[in-house]
């Protein structure tokens, strides 16, 4: 047996080390925050998607009393841009959370459905997302989604 290990590489900034391309974005999903329906969490979440056209499309969280019919708010983003913009890839993912106390202090990360249709956009596209969690601690940066699930299930696996 051999033991193998997987090691991801990503950036800790504080807001203002970012670019103002990546600060809008950030700003953009906590503006998102309001959009959000938590009426049961209370854990609301904000996303921003830059096109690569420039365009901004914002997502929310929306819960249900019929769980799991809610919609986090990164695929909530992204199927909203997919609608209305196909042919458009997504350059960058900014996500934010906000709880009864404010915005959380450290990122947190997509769930692993939201990781599964993030990965979908970079496959489909040929193109790394750029992914932006924010915290008010500072931000991780990742370079593209595939370093959120190391273990990618894409159409190409299916074709081996």
């Amino acid at each position: 047996m051999k033991k193998l290990k997987i090691e991801i590489e990503y950036d800790f900034c504080r807001l203002d080390e970012l670019n103002e391309q990546d600060r809008e974005l950030i700003e953009c999903a906590k503006a998102a925050v309001k959009n959000s329906y938590a009426n049961y969490s209370h854990f609301h979440v904000g996303a921003a998607l830059r096109l690569h056209d420039g365009r901004v499309v914002i997502g929310a969280n929306q819960e249900n009393a019929a769980f799991p019919s809610g919609l986090c708010a990164e695929r909530s983003a992204i199927f909203a841009a997919q609608s209305h913009y196909p042919e458009q890839a997504i350059d960058a993912l900014a996500i934010v959370a906000h709880n009864e106390k404010g915005f959380l202090a450290d990122p947190i990360t997509p769930c692993g459905a939201c990781r599964q249709v993030m990965l979908e956009m970079e496959d489909r596209y040929k193109q790394d997302v750029r992914i932006l969690l924010y915290g008010t601690s500072g931000v991780y940066v990742l370079q593209r989604v595939k370093d959120l699930l190391p273990f990618a299930f894409i159409d190409e696996n299916m074709r081996k």
